[in-house]
This record gives C-alpha cells, sequence and structure tokens, in this order.
C-alpha cells in the first residue's frame, strides 16, 4: 500500500501544488477543500490523468469534528497517512482594532489554530503508535510580526507557531517531523492572491512580478521544499524554514512606520 499524504487547504496554489507533487513521488495524495467542489475534482483528475492516486474531500474545517472524521475516513479507506500537510489559510483581511468583531477574532483563531489542534489531536497519536510521520505546516510573516490592521490574523498564527513548536517538542523523539514553513512573500497563486487584489491587479503583477520574472513565490518550487522536508535524516530535521523570492526583503529587515 502506498504512503498517504494528506493535505488540508488543497486549493490551486501551495496545497494542490504539494498535493501533485507527492503522488508524483509516489504517495496517495488526499486533497481537501472547503468549497469549490468542481475546482478540487479538476485536481484530483489532473493527479490521476498523469497515472498517479489521488482522492478529494470538501472538508469545512471549522464545522466540528469536520477533521477528525475525516482523518479517520482516511486512516481506515485509503490508508496510513505518512504526512499530513496543514496549509489552511486564516487571513481574515486588513481591519483596524475598532473594526475587528468578536466573530472575526474567533475566526482567525479557528482556522490558523484550533483547525491545527484537531488535526495534530487527531493524526499525531497514530503516527506515534508508527513510529514516524510528518507535519508540515504552512505559515505567514504575520506568526512572527504583527502590524496594524492584524490583531485576529498575527495573534492567530503566532498561536499556530508556538503549537508546531510545542507538538515538535513533544513528537520529534518519537519519529515525527513536525516543521513549521514561513512563506515570506506573495504566492502565485490565483485561489488567495488573485482573489484578494482582483483579475486586473492579479494580472499585472504576473506580468511584472511572476512566472518567469521569479519574482513571487511559485507554488510548484514550494512543493519541492516539502517533499525535501520528509526526505530529511532524522539527525539533520529541520523544524522551522522561511521561503521567499530571490527579490524580496526578510521580513525583520522591512521598516515599519520609517524606523529600521
Amino acid at each position: 500500500m502506498k504512503k498517504v499524504c494528506m493535505v488540508i487547504g488543497a486549493g490551486a496554489g501551495i496545497g494542490g501544488h504539494v498535493a501533485e507533487r507527492f503522488a508524483l513521488a509516489g504517495y496517495h495524495s488526499v486533497l481537501c477543500r472547503r468549497s469549490n467542489k468542481e475546482g478540487l475534482e479538476a485536481l484530483v483528475a489532473k493527479i490521476q490523468k498523469g497515472g498517479n492516486e489521488a482522492t478529494g474531500f470538501i472538508l469545512n474545517a471549522i464545522e466540528s469534528n469536520s477533521i477528525e472524521d475525516c482523518i479517520e475516513k482516511v486512516e481506515l479507506n485509503i490508508g496510513a497517512i505518512d504526512t499530513l500537510v496543514f496549509n489552511l489559510g486564516a487571513q481574515t483581511g486588513m481591519k483596524a482594532l475598532n473594526e475587528t468583531s468578536t466573530k472575526t477574532f474567533e475566526l482567525a483563531w479557528r482556522l490558523a489554530t484550533f483547525s491545527l489542534f484537531k488535526a495534530a489531536v487527531s493524526v499525531l497519536p497514530r503516527m506515534e503508535k508508527r513510529s514516524r510521520g510528518n507535519l508540515l505546516v504552512t505559515s505567514a510573516t504575520a506568526a512572527f510580526r504583527g502590524n496594524a490592521g492584524q490583531a485576529a490574523h498575527a495573534s492567530a498564527m503566532a498561536g499556530r507557531r508556538m503549537l508546531c513548536q510545542t507538538l515538535n517538542a513533544e513528537y520529534a523523539a518519537k519519529g515525527i517531523h513536525v516543521a513549521h514553513i514561513l512563506i515570506d512573500g506573495l504566492v502565485d497563486s490565483p485561489d488567495t492572491l488573485g482573489k484578494i487584489m482582483g483579475k486586473k491587479a492579479f494580472s499585472e503583477l504576473i506580468e511584472t512580478r511572476g512566472q518567469k520574472n521569479d519574482g513571487l513565490v511559485l507554488p510548484e518550487k514550494v512543493a519541492e521544499t516539502y517533499l525535501h522536508l520528509v526526505k530529511q535524516h532524522r539527525s539533520t530535521w529541520t523544524h522551522e524554514l522561511d521561503v521567499r523570492s530571490f527579490t524580496d526583503i526578510a521580513w525583520w529587515n522591512h521598516k515599519i512606520n520609517g524606523f529600521d
């Protein structure tokens, strides 16, 4: 039976490309996303057309027991999850503090932190029994630095980072590789950046910085990094890394409010 790579947050960007790359490497990829069943089926069909194995599920991660039930279904009907890629976004929009409702603040936490907690509680004990496994968690600059308008997003993503550190401390010695991956830059993804910017602005950005210019983070190249992580020898496991385009300045070198 093939190893299983389950991707929670498998859109057309990083998540979908990770699923495709792992399937190409011999895994059975399980793609989970909140909506757009047609898009999900297209991604699964693309993988299968290449002669590789994939299954798709519509999964609303904030619904009660949704993650737990899906993981159990995969374990029972498809196979043991060797790698869980938690790629769920948690961007609720830039809002000043007095514009941030308690509902918005809680939603960001549920998406960024609570959903990861539920996934970890469901899959890590199973991996522990097998003495192997990988939990790869996509993160954002906000996990390291909060800016104005990010009360909900930054606090939730920082919680995601601390949860990853805790899981690593608890499970690394049990044979489970936990990695927190900071995507420190704009991603060439129509499902995320494209929707935020709008079609026209996104097209202009692609023309000036994307694709052949390598000025945006390319999802297919991120997928190579994720695959590299699961191939690392345990004597040199990477817990935390950051990814950005060669033209971008690292998050800690940006000026904030005029100060270095």
